[in-house]
């Protein structure tokens, strides 16, 4: 593996680390460690940027869907300051993933995201 495959592959581990968190504590300690202060993240349903706001959105998806993880699908892909990557939201109890989309980050010189562009590509009825 190259060293920039690390990179991003260390960049995506550090976002599921951030998405998977519960504890507020954990929360904040996650988020900072793979976003910029200044970072930020799109998708459909959210626009924020710095950390508080980030995790603001992550505790959300929480409250939404208790008992779920989010969970890699497939290898991470980059080039330059850009990776992407492909997720699901799993149930823990009975397997079922409702929620599937990509992520294409853009990174810092340490690795860190600057911004997320996150899209849905299965969102259940009324979510």
């Amino acid at each position: 593996m190259s060293v920039n495959t690390d990179r991003y592959q260390n960049a995506a581990d550090r976002y599921f680390e951030a998405w998977n968190a519960t504890e507020p504590e954990a929360l904040a300690k996650a988020v900072a460690a793979a976003w910029t202060a200044d970072g930020s993240y799109t998708d459909p349903l959210a626009d924020v940027s710095g950390h508080e706001r980030i995790a603001a959105v992550i505790a959300g998806a929480h409250e939404q869907f208790p008992g779920f993880v989010f969970r890699p699908l497939g290898a991470v892909d980059g080039h330059h300051d850009t990776a992407r990557f492909a997720w699901e939201l799993v149930n823990e109890a009975d397997g079922s993933a409702p929620v599937a989309g990509f992520d294409v980050v853009t990174l810092d010189a340490e690795g860190r995201m600057r911004s997320v562009l996150g899209f849905l590509d299965r969102v259940p009825a009324g979510a």
